[in-house]
């Protein structure tokens, strides 16, 4: 058994007062030793945890104890080493944000519900487009053979890019996925809503689909973006490629950083060499940004600064920076 261990859930469940609940689950998870992020709605619960096995198993039991969480489906990831800095439990008006002006309840309307075994040979299947709902960073990362990447940067902009390409898809059998299965859930039953006959979801997200025994990740290419300190984890355990490209050379790689300008922030794929060479900035604005972190962070003088940036063929004018 691993030392640590990370968890992954959510649950659609009617929850009373989630303010006074998150202070309450704040306080239990911090006398148990567990970090990571957890919300709570109205609507339900959707947390990712690491710590300690023992912590996490008393965690696991904690919720199972309790008649509102019996039914979470808890996906375990083990690992050499906490996942998380912090703990953090916040309440919010929704757990994933569509935007929508009338909200999707997942416990009245949501897609098909889709074994790994069954999304599989929907993936295998020329008349069914998959979707995948998340982001463009994490397609980016690593994405289901053939599936269609929204050009997306966060999911409330997922609805409108669908309604721009509805053509594409609106006569096929359509199946979506995402990391654990919650978006999906909103996702899906908004595409039945809209008036997509044939809906389905991938049952537990991508981070099941790599666990099954059947399938054993096979079609999904590269890695799985996560939202913690691993940044991805692998997937397909039968025939796993990158398919990952470095932002500035197009070459392979799975190393996510941010850009160095914080009004920027992009994330971008990065090897250690290019950060350097690049000082972070995903462009010529960001690289010479008068706030770009890369610089202080590696404690770069004025005059290093402006050779990397001459090394490019760009030029520099020194900004007005706390050195």
């Amino acid at each position: 058994m691993s030392k640590y261990q990370v968890l992954l859930y959510y649950l659609y469940v009617p929850l009373e007062d989630p303010k006074s609940f998150a202070a309450e689950h704040l306080e239990f998870c911090k006398s148990i030793n567990l970090k990571g992020r957890i919300l709570v709605a109205n609507e339900g619960i959707n947390g990712t945890l690491s710590g300690l096995t023992e912590d996490t198993e008393k965690y696991i039991a904690h919720m199972r104890a309790d008649d509102r969480f019996k039914d979470i489906f808890f996906k375990i990831d083990p690992a050499e080493e906490q996942a998380f800095k912090k703990m953090h439990v916040r309440p919010r008006p929704e757990l994933v944000s569509l935007s929508l002006h009338d909200d999707i309840n997942p416990l009245e309307l949501t897609g098909d519900y889709l074994s790994p075994s069954e999304f599989k040979e929907a993936i295998l299947d020329e008349d069914t487009v998959v979707i995948d709902a998340r982001n463009d960073y994490e397609y980016d990362l690593g994405h289901f053979k053939g599936a269609v990447r929204p050009d997306i940067r966060s999911f409330r902009e997922l609805p409108q890019w669908i309604r721009d390409n509805k053509e594409q898809f609106m006569d096929k059998r359509v199946v979506t996925y995402c990391t654990g299965g919650i978006r999906c859930e909103k996702f899906s039953g908004w595409l039945v809503r809209e008036g997509f006959k044939d809906v389905g979801q991938l049952h537990g997200g991508i981070a099941t689909y790599g666990r099954d025994p059947e399938v054993q990740g096979e079609l999904w290419d590269g890695a799985m973006y996560v939202f913690d300190e691993r940044i991805s984890v692998p997937i397909n355990h039968v025939n796993p490629v990158i398919v990952g490209k470095d932002w500035f050379d197009g070459t392979p790689s799975e190393r996510y950083v941010n850009c160095g300008n914080p009004e920027c922030n992009r994330q971008i794929i990065c090897s250690e060499e290019n950060e350097a060479k690049y000082v972070r900035g995903c462009s010529h604005e960001c690289r010479v940004h008068e706030r770009n972190r890369y610089i202080p962070e590696n404690n770069l003088t004025v005059d290093e600064w402006q050779a990397r940036i001459e090394a490019l063929g760009e030029t520099f004018v020194a900004p007005v920076v706390n050195q």
